[in-house]
């Protein structure tokens, strides 16, 4: 009898799945393709509670052989793409393969979920919306994309005595929500739609067609007016709430939230309460916070509710994130700008002149907005990383003017991103990869802590 399971994966997704399944009485298997310390570590755990964790094996039938005839199922994490050759031979054997956030989904749709897509923001929303509801005394744990995996979540409240959640908040991403069409939130935030990860969904359509899925399951879908891809698509998408930090929007195609020229919030008519209530920088924050505050809304939280736990709101970690000043410059980590939109936003925030560290595994999309900021705002640019002379030739060919220096790893750039600031009187010196953080890094979260330590000797106030 087929009686095993095996996670793919030994990332969060992967623990928590397997937690998950070896709690509800089920046999588990972990097959993780790398090895080494840092994974041995991950595994340990895992091995104390009985399961079987395998090691440096590729993601390959042959790799599975040993287990083919007893398993059931399969679960993988969001890095395995749908369509992965051997999860087709898994299937032609009649094995059913699910992942881990549907797996979530099974064990939790009974709670109210807020589902929060987006190509950028989707971690700053989903932050600030559990500190929303979580200040004003609501149980409303966070997870998916950021955070805990969604089955740590499920694994959590599997029968316990405690208070049940009033509201679960998942960030979702493409890659969680390309196999789980069946996720139907009641609330689903869309904060906006650039080119990102066509490596593995190859167009902007199919990626976009993804994200539009959880909206139209949603009960109550909220969009970000400001975003120009989102205002093109409107009269297609399914009907819900509209905000926008531009104003009340036309008579046609009105925002429900909206900021005026005196930085006042308004729902509808209702005057809500200032923006200067949030004090991280930049006018994505403000479409940010009127997703939030729009949310926050429908959960039944009164405006004054919401303004008051705004105000002890102090951002995401590796989103912007201040860590002090070095020599005069203002120093910020903000390792989560893995592609150009974003890193454009961070640069747009902040004061400049700037020294920009950057660098990683580049990714496919427009890059054409972020070198003309580099070109406008930087007077310096330090590249790290695999794709370090890739993006020195991009920078040099768009015209920039500055210093470009290029080294291997990011110990190496901090000696030089100083000097280069010191030398140019530079504002601000930021770490903004623009890129992807896989090349040196488990995840952008290494990559913003290994800069924060790199730093933190160099901070005088």
């Amino acid at each position: 009898m087929k009686s095993r399971t095996l996670v793919v994966g030994l990332g969060r997704s992967g623990i928590g799945a397997a937690k998950l399944l070896h709690a509800e009485g089920r046999e588990v298997i972990v097959l993780e393709e790398c090895k080494g310390t840092n994974f041995a570590q991950l595994s340990q755990p895992l091995q104390a509670k009985g399961i079987e964790v395998v090691l440096g094996k590729p993601f390959q039938v042959n790799s599975l052989k040993q287990w083919l005839n007893q398993l059931a199922s399969v679960v993988i994490s969001p890095g395995i793409p749908w369509n992965h050759p051997t999860l087709n031979q898994l299937r032609s054997k009649g094995i059913k393969v699910q992942t881990e956030i549907s797996l979530a989904w099974e064990r939790l749709n009974h709670f109210p979920w807020i589902g929060v897509t987006g190509t950028n923001g989707k971690s700053t929303v989903t932050h600030m919306l559990n500190h929303v509801l979580e200040a004003n005394d609501l149980i409303a744990p966070m997870g998916g994309n950021v955070g805990l995996a969604a089955t740590e979540i499920a694994l959590g409240w599997k029968g316990a005595q405690k208070e049940l959640p009033d509201w679960l908040i998942m960030e979702l991403s493409s890659y969680q929500l390309e196999a789980a069409t069946e996720i139907a939130p009641s609330i689903g935030i869309w904060t906006n739609l650039t080119p990102d990860h066509l490596e593995r969904h190859k167009t902007i359509e199919a990626y976009s067609q993804i994200k539009r899925g959880l909206l139209e399951k949603s009960k109550t879908p909220i969009y970000n007016a400001d975003d120009p891809y989102l205002m093109n698509q409107r009269q297609n998408l399914k009907k819900g709430l509209w905000v926008s930090a531009e104003g009340a929007g036309s008579q046609k195609e009105p925002a429900d939230f909206w900021i005026d020229k005196n930085g006042i919030i308004f729902e509808k008519s209702q005057r809500l309460f200032s923006s200067s209530v949030l004090t991280i920088p930049g006018k994505h924050n403000l479409q940010n916070l009127l997703l939030v505050t729009a949310a926050a809304r429908q959960t039944g939280l009164t405006p004054k509710a919401i303004h008051e736990s705004l105000k002890s709101f102090q951002g995401v970690p590796h989103r912007l994130e201040p860590l002090g000043v070095i020599h005069g410059m203002n120093v910020f980590n903000d390792s989560k700008a893995t592609n150009y939109d974003s890193a454009c936003k961070g640069l747009l925030a902040i004061p400049g002149p700037v020294v920009i560290v950057a660098g990683g595994q580049i990714k496919l999309g427009d890059h054409s907005e972020w070198l003309k900021k580099v070109k406008n705002k930087a007077c310096g640019v330090i590249l790290f990383g695999t794709d370090a002379i890739k993006l020195q030739t991009l920078i040099k060919k768009s015209g920039f003017k500055g210093e470009i220096y290029c080294c291997k790893k990011l110990e190496e750039a901090i000696d030089p991103a100083i000097k280069m600031g010191i030398k140019n009187q530079a504002k601000s010196l930021l770490l903004s990869p623009a890129c992807a953080s896989f090349d040196q890094y488990q995840n952008f979260e290494e990559r913003g802590e290994h800069f924060k330590s790199l730093v933190h000797a160099f901070i005088t106030s």
